[in-house]
């Protein structure tokens, strides 16, 4: 069995990734420094600042309108269910 170098720790020191700061960045706005052993930049499109369940305020998150489309959808469908009702 192959020896593997360790530091002063006692860590395999060939077998673990470099883990460094990144920052995150949310679609909010909100930035905040942590550790990771991603390279670069993380980009978030939910945090603790603006997620519902942390804020304790339910807010729709409409990525490109989708929100939208389905209440115009099911609209038209309770419409016409509530005219054939009529009848």
């Amino acid at each position: 069995m192959p020896k593997v170098k360790k530091d002063e720790k006692g860590n395999a020191t060939s077998i673990h990734p470099n883990y460094a700061k990144v920052r995150v960045m949310c679609a909010c706005g909100n930035n905040f420094d942590t550790r990771s052993t991603h390279k670069g930049d993380i980009h978030v499109e939910i945090c603790s600042a603006c997620h519902p369940f942390f804020t304790g305020k339910q807010r729709l998150v409409d990525t490109a309108g989708r929100v939208e489309r389905f209440r115009r959808k099911y609209a038209k469908a309770d419409s016409q269910t509530a005219a054939t009702a009529a009848k």
